[in-house]
């Protein structure tokens, strides 16, 4: 509730303000909060913690961040008023996901399971469920992406490769008859031209710059944005220096 909270506080600001200032001001908030409630000894960020009502509240705040309430880059100026009315309208769990989409894994492995909102989350023999509220995405894994073009959910044998790829068609669907307004639904493969709205979302944590030679091309996202690993190091790093 406090994330929606001020999230609507900061697209309030966003009449009179520019959003370079909008995100110092968020972050101002953020270490200040972090300051009072977090338990730390001075000076030493090791010793930085959150309690458990608090924890996730920077994940939140940093997911606001780079979300299309604040970011009007490739946005129009009808989209961004769009979403933003949306936001102020909705209730906290609708104005959570906004904040902060969902993703669920499917995979022959077993049964369907939340993962993190995170690049290593991509793997090429699962599929993904994208639910950020204005859109749904169903995001095939390259491996899972051959084997539907090379027909093998039509090959009674593989029934199981079938029910796979229904699955998340099916949970999509239960979401899309309950929400309003009437969200839109993606269907990509992995490296597909689609694929942009899924990795817009993910936490880069693994990028062009820090990966290394044990990461293929599926494994990270090329863009200069700080992950949030690094945008909690800093946090921390703020929050427990003497003032």
């Amino acid at each position: 509730a406090a994330a929606v909270l001020l999230a609507r506080m900061a697209v309030y600001k966003t009449e009179n303000e520019e959003a370079f200032d909008i995100l110092r001001w968020l972050d101002r908030m953020l270490i200040r909060l972090c300051s009072r409630f977090a338990d730390f000894q001075k000076d030493s960020v090791e010793s930085f913690t959150l309690s458990p009502n608090f924890s996730l509240y920077p994940q939140f705040m940093f997911n606001l961040r780079r979300s299309q309430f604040l970011q009007v880059f490739n946005s129009s100026p009808d989209e961004t008023a769009y979403y933003r009315s949306y936001l102020n309208r909705e209730n906290t769990l609708n104005g959570l996901l906004m904040i902060q989409p969902t993703v669920m894994s499917y995979s022959l492995s077993g049964p369907p399971c939340p993962v993190l909102l995170d690049v290593t989350s991509i793997k090429a023999d699962v599929i993904l469920l994208l639910d950020t509220f204005f859109y749904i995405i169903c995001f095939y894994g390259d491996t899972i992406a051959q084997w539907r073009k090379a027909g093998y959910h039509q090959d009674p044998k593989h029934e199981n490769f079938r029910n796979l790829l229904q699955a998340p068609k099916d949970d999509a669907a239960a979401i899309l008859d309950e929400r309003f307004p009437y969200a839109r639904y993606i269907e990509s493969d992995q490296n597909g031209s689609q694929a942009r709205f899924l990795l817009a979302k993910l936490n880069p944590s693994v990028n062009h710059h820090s990966a290394g030679d044990s990461f293929t091309a599926e494994n990270f996202i090329f863009t200069d944005d700080v992950s949030l690993q690094v945008f909690m190091e800093h946090l921390k790093k703020l929050a427990v220096t003497s003032q």
